[in-house]
Parts: C-alpha cells; sequence; structure tokens
C-alpha cells in the first residue's frame, strides 16, 4: 500500500487546515451534532432502562435504529453521489432536530402523566427508527464532502479534525447528559440540546454548496449501487479493515448494556452512566493525539489485530469488574486499542476511494459501522436474554479474540497493512 497522503499528514502541521473557511464550519457543525447525539443515547437508554428495568429493551433501540438505516444505506449512497452534499446535510439536521424535538416532548413530565408506559416506549422505538432514517443520510455525507472542503495535500489533516472532532463530542457528550440529567432532570436536557442542534443547523447552511462529481452518464441507480459494492469488495485492504471492525464491535461492545451496570452492578445512577459512556471515546481521543505526535510508521496492519484483541480482553475485564474506577479504566483501554483500528480504517477509506464514489462508499462504510454499533447493541440486550448479562459481556470479548485469530491466519492481507 502506497498512501502518499501519509508523508503531507506527518509533514504538514495539524492546523493549518482551519485556514478554510468551509471547513471551520463544518467542523462547528459536526461537533454540535454529535454532541447531541451521544447525549440522546445516554439519555434515551437511561430513559427506557428506567421503564422496563429489561436490558433486552435497551437492545431493541438498536435495532429500530439499524433497520432502517441498512435498507436506506444503497439508496443514501446513489442519491449522495447523485446531489449536493451540503443541501443533504442541512436536511438530515434538520430532521434530527424535530426527532430530538419529539424525545424532549415524549420524555417530559406531562406525556409520562398522559401516556402508558408502554405507549411511551413505543413511541421511543418510533422515533429511533426515524432517525436510523435520518442517519442514514448524515454519516456518509459527512464523510463523502470532506474531501471538497480542503485541498488534496490537506486531506489527512482534514481527516484527523474529523475523527477528532467526533471523539471530543463523544467524550463530552455522554458526561454532559448524566449532569444535566442530574441537575435539571431529562426534559430541560432535551430542550438545551435543541438550542445546540440548532447551532449545527445554522453553521451548516454557511457552508457553500458543494455539487456532485461527474457520474457516469444514463447510469441507472441499481448499475451506480452495483458498482460501489464491487468497487469495496475488489479493495482487500477497505473490505479487510471494515469486516474486521465489523465483528469485533458487534460481539465485543457492551455499550447499549451500561445502563444496567450503572445501575445494577456499579449503583452510580445517570451521572455514572454518563462517565461510562464518555470513557471508551475519551480513550480513543488519546489514542489520536498520541499518533499524530508519534505516528505509527511500520506494520499498523499487525498493531491493528493486536489492538482489536486487546480491545476483546478489555471487555472482559470490564464484565467481571464490580468497582466502578476498574470498569471505566477497562472502558477507557476498550476506546484507546479501538482508537487504532478507527484511524487506520479512515486513512485507508479516504485514500482509496475516488471522489466521485465516496458517497456510496461510505455507505457501505455506514452499514458496517451501524452493524457494529446498533445491530451490536441488540445483539447485546438478546445474549443478555439467553445468558445473562455479565456472561453475555463476557462471551463477546471472547468471540473478539477469536476473531483476531481467525483473521492472522485466514485473511494475512491485514496483517501486511503497512503506509
Amino acid at each position: 500500500m502506497n498512501f502518499t497522503g501519509i508523508s503531507n499528514f506527518i509533514k504538514r502541521p495539524i492546523s493549518t487546515v482551519l485556514r478554510y473557511t468551509e471547513f471551520r464550519h463544518y467542523i462547528i457543525t459536526r461537533f454540535f451534532f454529535i454532541l447531541v447525539l451521544s447525549m440522546q443515547a445516554t439519555l434515551i437508554g437511561w430513559k427506557v432502562f428506567e421503564i422496563t428495568k429489561d436490558p433486552f429493551s435497551i437492545g431493541l433501540i438498536g435495532l429500530f435504529e439499524f433497520l432502517p438505516a441498512f435498507i436506506m444505506a444503497f439508496y443514501a449512497g446513489y442519491i449522495i453521489d447523485k446531489t449536493d452534499k451540503r443541501k443533504l446535510l442541512v436536511l438530515s439536521i434538520a430532521g434530527n432536530l424535530l426527532l430530538t424535538l419529539s424525545f424532549a416532548y415524549i420524555t417530559s413530565n406531562w406525556a409520562s402523566s398522559q401516556l402508558s408506559k408502554a405507549a411511551i416506549l413505543i413511541i421511543i422505538y418510533s422515533i429511533a427508527f426515524l432517525t436510523g432514517i435520518a442517519r442514514s443520510f448524515s454519516g456518509p455525507t459527512s464523510f463523502a464532502m470532506l474531501g471538497s472542503l480542503v485541498p488534496k495535500e490537506e486531506i489527512s489533516n482534514a481527516v484527523t479534525w474529523h475523527s477528532g472532532t467526533w471523539q471530543i463530542a463523544s467524550v463530552a457528550g455522554p458526561a454532559l447528559a448524566g449532569v444535566l440529567y442530574g441537575i435539571l432532570g431529562i426534559t430541560i436536557t432535551f430542550y438545551i440540546m435543541l438550542a445546540m442542534m440548532l447551532i449545527a443547523l445554522i453553521s451548516s447552511f454557511l457552508i457553500k454548496p458543494i455539487p456532485p462529481f461527474k457520474q457516469k452518464e444514463n447510469e441507472t441507480m441499481s448499475n451506480s449501487i452495483r458498482e460501489g459494492i464491487k468497487f469495496v469488495w475488489q479493495s482487500k485492504e477497505i473490505l479487510g479493515v471494515l469486516s474486521l471492525d465489523l465483528f469485533a464491535v458487534f460481539f465485543g461492545g457492551a455499550t447499549a448494556m451500561l445502563p444496567y451496570f450503572s445501575d445494577v452492578i456499579l449503583k452510580s445512577g445517570p451521572l455514572g452512566l454518563g462517565l461510562l459512556r464518555s470513557c471508551p471515546a475519551l480513550g480513543a481521543f488519546v489514542t489520536m493525539v498520541f499518533l499524530k505526535s508519534l505516528p505509527i510508521k511500520n506494520n499498523q496492519g499487525k498493531i491493528m489485530l493486536w489492538c482489536v484483541a486487546g480491545f476483546g480482553g478489555a471487555m472482559i475485564v470490564f464484565g467481571i469488574s464490580t468497582t466502578f474506577w476498574i470498569s471505566a479504566l477497562a472502558l477507557f483501554i476498550s476506546g484507546l486499542l479501538d482508537g487504532i483500528s478507527m484511524i487506520v480504517r479512515s486513512t485507508v477509506l479516504h485514500l482509496k476511494t475516488p471522489e466521485n464514489m465516496k458517497g456510496r462508499v461510505s455507505s457501505l462504510n455506514s452499514i458496517f459501522i451501524m452493524s457494529s454499533n446498533e445491530l451490536g447493541a441488540f445483539e447485546s440486550g438478546f445474549m443478555s436474554k439467553i445468558l445473562g448479562v455479565i456472561p453475555s459481556v463476557i462471551f463477546g470479548g471472547c468471540m473478539t479474540i477469536g476473531i483476531v485469530v481467525f483473521t492472522w491466519i485466514k485473511n494475512p492481507s491485514i496483517k501486511k497493512i503497512q503506509y
């Protein structure tokens, strides 16, 4: 693999990319958008567990988000490559703004007094379903437009800011949600989140239109989608890193079960839940900062595999622990190690994908991410029903290590990744 952008990534100061006005607006938009989504996930997970006391009910949130996003993903990728990406980003943020408003209503005292618990749950799952539709456009659009905001020599720095902004927002969001929930209550917290989402919407309007790159004339939607799938399938490095991340996080992720651990095992309440949800993202952010100063120069594929195995081990420790600080440390280490996989995956995708295919490829990437996160949340809830919550987390960690061993033996191209 010869990624010429990596040399630019090392040589050019990371701050130079902020000279571009469009990119600054984009970063502000992305920060507040991800901040609200991470806060929303924390609060809704807690609300559902508060109503049901059932880990499986939390897992259903992930399923209801995954299904529409998966169904819409291929169509979304086709539309993204054919449409003004700024317009799509604005529309997806506006849609999420309305959905956040819906969450504010359904979590209010008025709704609780007028509706049964079953009705509230149905509405929450319905909103989660609509959120999945919005996310099928927002994530891939964000990825696809990045290369249009800065010159090619700044792409690697832009990727770093793109990932770093996500990490910071993902760290701050759950912790902020826990603090505000404890002080102001869940409904007022959602109103504050509405103001944040409005900032993201206004900032997205300040980005100039990004027209689509030239596509093949008279190409049908089915052929366009097929071309994107064929490109990913034939790019063994892209397919390999996506598949490894998919199965590792699908089995090893325990985020969906955090309300149970926080309430039943660690007895740390909403504030503890917010801190626990922040720990993986904080670890990944530390990884990003560390690798910017001391980038991995050799054997990136092998190091990634070892880190994914370590991620599985951290999940086993988390499942066993009954002490808050040990649980938090295990989650922090899991994020620290998972950050390696994220950076490798993002670098491969951005530098190996042509601009005119980034909508379709990023939509395929979103399927892998949603499958590992949202569908993984359902898997966690389902396995907790069968094995119990703690055994299911331990089982997932063991499966992750097993997947790394299988990949090491059966797919040697992954361990040969080097740039």
